[in-house]
């Protein structure tokens, strides 16, 4: 069995311990907060253990799993480097950090798996974007992504791709849920009570995706529902003249762009 050390049990640290838990002992998952009340909470709901210090919460550990901000991934890695061995596994989620330097903060060569998970991994719904540097044997990463599964859906893209993707599925539930709300307020002003009109517009988004993940193009899956001359294809009429697919796509390349210009990059279409 694979013993986890998670450091950092915030709102994703929380949820990947969660579907860890799913499919490995509790007992092998040790927890670390910087605010110690938060990480005995969610060991008392799990059954893990808690430990006093970052460094005590790695030592036996396989896998170390860093829930910690970007600018806190520094200290923590320095704090934590006399406790690491060669085989310990260094699980980042933090944007804008490569392995490299990940592997430079930590002062060692060390397999290092990059994650990018998003929200929906909390209800085991996810979708987890996932590189590995190549002191990741293909064993090792498969017993990672297997302990995670109750998280939700896994991508491999190369580390160059992860903000591209990471713009999608982790800044994309922001715009899902604007979307989402913004179908109910409607809903709401043609006579449909509140939660009514929420129910709807989320089981119809969450069913939706699931035709297109199933392989469905969604342009077909959107012709299915344009009957001519039909209620349907005169709501997408009105989003097409609000250029609610270019304002979609402009949402994705303003959070690239942002990406970029905090890792100090240039968006590659300006080159």
């Amino acid at each position: 069995m694979a013993i986890y050390g998670i450091i950092g049990t915030g709102n994703m640290g929380g949820a990947l311990a969660r579907a860890l838990c799913k499919a490995v002992s509790p007992e092998g998952v040790i927890l670390f907060n910087r605010t110690p009340a938060k990480a005995e909470a969610l060991a008392a709901e799990l059954g893990c253990r808690v430990a006093e210090s970052a460094a005590q919460a790695v030592a036996a550990a396989e896998y170390v799993l860093l829930g910690v901000k970007p600018q806190m991934m520094a200290g923590v890695l320095a704090g934590i480097a006399p406790s690491l061995r060669a085989e310990t596994v260094l699980v980042t989620m933090a944007a804008g950090i490569s392995m490299a330097a990940v592997e430079q903060m930590a002062g060692g060569a060390y397999p290092v798996i990059r994650i990018m998970p998003n929200t929906p991994v909390a209800v085991g719904a996810g979708m987890t974007l996932y590189t590995a540097n190549a002191r990741v044997d293909a064993q090792t990463l498969a017993g990672f992504l297997h302990d995670l599964a109750a998280s939700g859906r896994f991508a491999e893209l190369t580390e160059a791709q992860l903000d591209a993707g990471a713009c999608v599925s982790g800044c994309g539930p922001a715009f899902a849920d604007l979307f989402l709300e913004a179908l109910a307020d409607g809903a709401v002003a043609c006579g449909l009570p509140r939660n009514k009109a929420m129910a709807l517009a989320a089981q119809m988004l969450l069913g939706s995706a699931q035709l297109a993940l199933d392989g469905t193009h969604p342009g077909v899956l959107k012709d299915r529902v344009c009957s001519p001359a039909g209620t349907t294809i005169q709501g997408v009429r009105a989003l097409e003249k609000g250029g609610f697919r270019s304002a979609v796509m402009e949402a994705v390349i303003a959070a690239y762009e942002r990406t970029m210009a905090l890792k100090g990059e240039e968006h590659p279409a300006k080159n």
